[in-house]
């Protein structure tokens, strides 16, 4: 393919329509330009032409998440540990670039002050002096992640997974069926800013503590949409069946609800099968261990009626 690329300098082009192309019959050879038509065909929304591109972001510059005001001027001290982070992990030095977030005021870039070297005259604690907002601040999403607590690292790839794939909440639920009875929410919500520092998002989930599963399907608004995975659930095509249940994209909130590995009692089942505004789907023909169901049906989501559209 190259050797043709470079021989005969064709250019693609991608098209929705084909054009004429006229005498199909003439020759081509060397010094002749053509171009190679692709046509494109694929299935958009009613809304496709409002939907936003990816955002371009900067992945090359550190991220880090802190709680205090961000304005441009300001020096923002660092934790201990983000300091060792930057200064003997990243080993950056003083005037180097990096972005700061604290999920309320945007994505501000700044640059490394202080040496953060001990002893030495006028050595100093390293910081951040922002300099410009170079993103925004977004507003927080509206999918709720329901789980099963995991033993304690699955439940650190199971959290962070949850926060790249779009979740603002993440809600522990006690089930019958639960095999860990201990969270540390400590651990969770480092690892959830962990995540959010890597993927690029401006809020933080919200980490709540966790409930029992009746007090759990209580406290969600009677209007956010439920879905619950269940591999006993008849639907063949989970996306299809969320998009007809979901004309509007779920528009009042939407919760996922993925159950032990034990799976769910018959009272849980029938308690969230009675609950208005549910959808129960399955996630292929196999068994899926908790943290993989939690991907799974994230992407699920965000494909049929989430910001993946």
């Amino acid at each position: 393919m190259a050797h043709w690329i470079k021989r005969f300098g064709i250019e693609f082009v991608t098209s929705h329509h084909l054009p004429d192309f006229g005498n199909t019959g003439a020759a081509f050879g060397p010094g002749h330009k053509f171009a190679l038509y692709v046509a494109v065909r694929e299935a958009r929304p009613p809304h496709a032409d409002s939907l936003a591109v990816m955002p371009r972001y900067d992945f090359q510059t550190p991220r880090l998440y802190v709680t205090a005001p961000l304005v441009a001027g300001a020096t923002v001290a660092l934790e201990a540990g983000q300091a060792h982070y930057l200064m003997h992990v990243l080993r950056l030095a003083a005037g180097d670039p990096v972005l700061i977030f604290n999920g309320t005021d945007g994505e501000w870039k700044g640059r490394i002050a202080g040496s953060g070297k001990a002893g030495g005259a006028g050595s100093r604690k390293p910081a951040v002096l922002l300099e410009a907002q170079s993103r925004p601040q977004t507003a927080r999403g509206n999918l709720h992640y329901l789980f099963s607590p995991l033993k304690r690292a699955r439940l650190d790839y199971m959290v962070q997974k949850a926060v790249e794939m779009g979740a603002s909440r993440l809600q522990p639920v006690m089930m019958r069926h639960t095999q860990s009875e201990r969270v540390n929410l400590d651990r969770m919500a480092a690892n959830a800013i962990e995540a959010a520092e890597q993927c690029g998002i401006l809020v933080v989930p919200e980490i709540m503590a966790p409930l029992e599963f009746s007090a759990a399907v209580e406290a969600l608004a009677p209007t956010r949409h439920l879905v619950f995975c269940d591999e006993d659930a008849p639907c063949a095509d989970p996306v299809a069946a969320l998009r007809a249940a979901l004309p509007d994209g779920g528009a009042s909130g939407l919760a996922v609800l993925i159950g032990p590995e034990g799976g769910f009692a018959e009272e849980e089942r029938a308690l969230l099968l009675r609950r208005p505004h549910t959808s129960r789907i399955a996630l292929g023909p196999r068994i899926l261990r908790a943290d993989t169901a939690a991907v799974a049906a994230l992407a699920i989501v965000q494909a049929a009626v989430g910001d993946w559209r």
